[in-house]
């Protein structure tokens, strides 16, 4: 049984933020403190030759070999969720799994607060992940973590394909995701939400460079930083990412303004629609757009990895009234 709407939304925006003080990942997510070589190797045996002693006489990679991380995180997959055959074609985002978990983690938190404190963790949750990618990785981790169901939409059929290599090799988890394609590039929920679908959860990691050259000067930074040259950088955009992953016109802003106003017509069809927002510059754009929307409540999620600083931005159009009735028929 679903909830359905008790009146119309027309309640002021309450805004709020959650903050991480410590600068540290998650309580929950398995990847605290230094990676331990020894024991990855042995979940991923490739992960051997790229493992050197650095000036410190401690164990590392070179992060900006990206066949080295995509071997880490592959390892990491395997050892802390035995997710198995995790892969990405060249030239795709390679995302660092620890931060990837931390969203989830924070997501599950935010369930919780619309539910007297406890996760649900039924499998009935309902997940949409909105540019899943060809590395598939939240839902992954999302069903591992909390056996969540998910809708992992992707505009590349060739993303959905590598993620389906993944799925096959882990059966188990298959049942809990389903892809669906994107076919309309001017879309992000209208052609992968059902008319019956019900969504406890959106999320999203969207474009944040607004146009290739932007793409290409980040990458140049990025490479600076660790001590490579522009001529190296010419090699590899941004570490992996292809055009649609790393940027669209107007860039996250642009993106995440118009997921904020599809939204609008799927009020009441999704509890917390979720987006990751990479500039911090981005939200007080964000914030105008959602106000427009006449949300009823926004929050504003920091997350640290690290000396990365991130954030997801949350938004509901439910009523305090909507939100317990959801909880209590699907939770």
């Amino acid at each position: 049984m679903r909830p359905k709407p008790t009146s119309a939304v027309s309640s002021k925006p309450c805004a709020a933020s959650t903050t991480n003080p410590t600068g540290k990942l998650h309580t929950r997510n398995r990847h605290q403190g230094r990676y331990d070589f020894a024991r990855l190797i042995l979940a991923e045996p490739a992960l051997k030759q790229f493992v050197n002693l650095n000036a410190h006489g401690e164990q590392g990679i070179d992060f900006a070999d990206a066949s080295a991380v995509k071997t880490l995180n592959r390892a990491l997959l395997q050892d802390s969720y035995e997710i198995k055959g995790w892969d990405i074609p060249e030239n795709t985002l390679c995302p660092p799994v620890p931060g990837r978990a931390d969203y989830v983690h924070y997501l599950a938190d935010l369930l919780a607060g619309s539910n007297r404190g406890k996760i649900p963790k039924k499998s009935g949750v309902q997940v949409l992940d909105i540019g899943t990618g060809a590395n598939l990785i939240y839902p992954l981790l999302g069903a591992s973590e909390y056996a969540w169901q998910f809708a992992a939409a992707d505009i590349n059929p060739a993303s959905l394909a590598n993620a389906q290599i993944i799925l096959d090799a882990n059966p188990k988890l298959a049942q809990q995701i389903e892809l669906r394609l994107q076919a309309s590039a001017n879309a992000i929920f209208k052609g992968v939400v059902a008319e019956d679908e019900w969504f406890d959860l959106s999320m999203c990691n969207p474009p944040f460079h607004s146009s290739l050259a932007e793409a290409r000067e980040g990458t140049q930074r990025k490479w600076q930083n660790l001590g490579k040259s522009a001529k190296q950088s010419d090699t590899a955009l941004n570490f992996g990412g292809q055009d649609a992953e790393l940027w669209c016109p107007g860039g996250e802003l642009a993106f995440i303004q118009r997921m904020i106003k599809e939204s609008t017509q799927i009020a009441t069809r999704c509890f917390w629609f979720t987006t990751l927002v990479s500039k911090s510059a981005s939200l007080p754009g964000i914030y105008a757009a959602l106000k427009q929307a006449n949300v009823v409540t926004q929050k504003t999620i920091s997350m640290t990895q690290g000396q990365k600083q991130s954030r997801f931005v949350a938004w509901t159009f439910l009523n305090p009234a909507q939100q317990a009735a959801w909880a209590k028929l699907r939770w």
